[in-house]
């Protein structure tokens, strides 16, 4: 497959456009702003459908996946508090438009997706954009213990509870954030791992993701 990476002035604007969108509905942090406005997100689109890829919705990527609403990634990016250097775990990889925001906030990132068409797809894009990350493919609802503790751990489709495993896998201090809930709708749900056995729990917002699918998810 030949990736066509063109960013001229008509695209620029659009993310522009977009960020200040995304700061009216509410996002507040101006790194996470700044990252937006940073990722070319009509990369990760066909050709036919770069008139898409500016809009705040969430649009289709094939496998029966989603590129996530730039809202919704604005929204959970927000929530890790990404510092220079963190050490995040990405679940749900997709097309990699998440993964590019978190490496322009200066994270070490480890993603794995269940797809594996998806995943061939990303870990060429990526490499192809500048980005450069921890790919894997494979079952991410059991987290990644090969690789643990990470400071920071997203999952980017909706989960029917909090693993276990998750949790063990943070660092004191530690964040994750998840969207838990039935299949038509969950709630975004932080973490902080306070202790050994300690967590604050914080539910917020309700979205739609596509489902977690895994042996400790759906």
């Amino acid at each position: 497959m030949a990736y066509k990476f063109i960013d001229n002035y008509r695209e620029k604007g659009a993310r522009k456009r977009l960020v200040e969108l995304l700061r009216k509905k509410g996002i507040e942090d101006e790194h996470v702003l700044n990252a937006i406005g940073k990722v070319p997100r009509h990369y990760f689109f066909d050709e036919t459908f770069w008139n898409q890829a500016y809009k705040d919705i969430a649009f289709p990527i094939g496998e029966g996946q989603t590129i996530s609403q730039p809202y919704t990634v604005a929204y959970q990016t927000e929530l890790l508090h990404i510092r220079k250097g963190d050490k995040v775990l990405e679940i749900g990889t997709g097309c990699g438009y998440q993964t590019c925001i978190l490496l322009e906030l200066g994270a070490e990132v480890y993603t794995i997706e269940r797809q594996e068409k998806l995943y061939l797809r990303t870990i060429q894009v990526l490499p192809h954009m500048g980005y450069k990350t921890n790919f894997f493919c494979g079952d991410g609802s059991k987290g990644m213990v090969k690789y643990a503790p990470f400071d920071k751990i997203i999952v980017t489709a909706g989960a029917p509870f909090v693993p276990e495993d998750m949790l063990k896998q943070l660092t004191i201090g530690g964040i994750l954030v998840i969207p838990v809930g039935d299949e038509q709708s969950q709630q975004m749900v932080t973490i902080l791992k306070v202790g050994d056995q300690d967590y604050e729990k914080i539910v917020l917002d309700t979205f739609r993701f596509v489902p977690l699918v895994g042996d400790k998810a759906w």
